[in-house]
């Protein structure tokens, strides 16, 4: 009891600055078990210190730690590294200014540290990148493709990206949206048909191959939306460095498998936003979890519970997306077994959701371990941030979530945080605008 008391102290007095207002500080967080994002089996007993905002060392056992440095015991809790999420969609475009603010609360108080927002009105979400990047307001590092690039008509065509049909007539396109300065661009290529969706335009392979140099000329990474094996294998041979969804409308082959493997193009997860509908209308109790009453306000699960839910039972799509999940999840599963890499995912703006995308990763065969490392690791390497982000590493960013369960045990105590570092300064979860802190 003296020993919890003496963390709880500790977590407290770290955590007790205004919200946004914390110093930075050398920190040493000391005998913990560390879980660092690679793959590697826990290390029990470490010790990782911070300075600035990286880590400069770690060890099995005793630091020594700068004067003046913040100490925080670790006993007991297990050290993972800031989680990202490959594939949002911030809420808030078209909303009172707060929504997009408590979304991102949302996604920081659930342990995520950075998010690629993969889609918005670009005016709203390159202000929230702006307001995050200058500290006018606390979030997970924002990055976004603002509108996509897409054929006119195309799947996303409507946010104000690039519709381009032809080459070298697209360049002035491009030029114009790459003045927003995106931090990478997604296309959509994907011409519907499937599901209960109608026929629409599909953007032009050349075209899409020639833009997608233009932009990694540039220096800039590219995504694709895409959502069968053919549509992905036109894609990958087109250059584009990632996919922003999983194969859904059917089994992979296994020379894709291996084709995966050996491209090692990284695959996002996005098995949330599909699932999500029946779980709603099957087992709306998942609402009651402690993540989600915390995140999510009293009026929005009681609406969820009733009309969105009674909307969801009427739909055939609800019923396909159940068929196909889990073809999704054995998809994803294959690709990873094979050593292809795959990257959390959740295509929401929640962070409980992103969480949920952990467990359908579990649930569908990859191992808690694994799932750690494709929400850490390989996320950044999907987002080309590796260098800087993803583990817990010396010389890495000191993006880190501690927690009071053991993850790789149970996917599920993920979400049992104590506390949230990003850029080594511990964020004040008490403060945030959520529900939690209203009570």
């Amino acid at each position: 009891m003296r020993q919890h008391a003496l963390v709880a102290a500790t977590l407290l007095a770290f955590c007790a600055a205004p919200l946004g207002a914390q110093a930075r500080t050398a920190l040493l967080i000391e005998h913990v078990t560390l879980i660092d994002g690679t793959g590697r089996p826990p290390m029990t007993g470490a010790s990782v210190l911070v300075e600035g905002d990286r880590i400069t060392r770690i060890a099995r056992g005793a630091l020594v730690a700068p004067a003046g440095a913040t100490r925080v015991d670790g006993t007991g809790k297990f050290l993972i590294p800031g989680l990202i999420d490959v594939h949002i969609h911030l809420d808030g475009a078209s909303q009172p200014a707060n929504v997009g603010v408590r979304a991102l609360h949302g996604f920081l108080y659930s342990g995520f540290t950075t998010v690629f927002d993969a889609g918005n009105i670009p005016d709203f979400i390159y202000g929230m990148r702006a307001r995050e990047r200058s500290g006018e307001i606390v979030a997970p590092r924002i990055l976004a493709t603002g509108g996509v690039v897409t054929a006119p008509g195309g799947h996303g065509s409507g946010f104000g990206g690039a519709q381009i049909d032809a080459w070298p007539a697209a360049i002035p396109i491009l030029d114009a949206y790459l003045a927003l300065k995106p931090d990478m661009v997604k296309f959509t290529f994907d011409e519907h048909g499937w599901g209960t969706r109608p026929l629409i335009p599909l953007l032009d392979v050349d075209v899409m191959a020639k833009a997608a140099r233009y932009i990694n000329d540039h220096g800039i990474r590219t995504t694709s939306h895409i959502s069968h094996e053919y549509r992905a294998r036109q894609a990958i041979s087109a250059g584009l460095n990632t996919l922003a969804h999983p194969i859904i409308q059917g089994p992979v082959s296994e020379s894709f498998v291996k084709l995966m493997a050996s491209t090692r193009t990284p695959m996002a997860s996005t098995l949330t936003i599909g699932e999500g509908y029946s779980r709603l209308v099957e087992h709306p109790e998942f609402l009651d979890q402690p993540l989600y009453q915390a995140v999510y306000t009293a009026e929005a699960i009681a609406k969820l519970k009733t009309t969105t839910r009674d909307e969801y039972a009427k739909r055939t799509w609800t019923t396909w997306m159940k068929v196909m999940t889990p073809v999704a999840q054995e998809n994803l599963r294959l690709i990873h077994a094979a050593g292809g890499v795959i990257a959390l995912g959740s295509d929401q703006s929640s962070g409980p959701a992103s969480h949920r995308e952990l467990e359908l990763m579990v649930n569908g065969g990859i191992s808690a371990l694994d799932a750690i490392r494709i929400g850490t690791l390989n996320a950044a390497v999907f987002l080309g941030r590796e260098r800087d982000y993803g583990s817990v590493e010396e010389g890495k960013v000191a993006d880190l979530v501690l927690l009071s369960a053991d993850p790789s045990a149970d996917i599920r105590n993920a979400a049992r945080i104590a506390m949230v570092f990003k850029g080594g300064v511990a964020i004040n979860r008490g403060a945030l605008d959520l529900p939690v802190n209203r009570k």
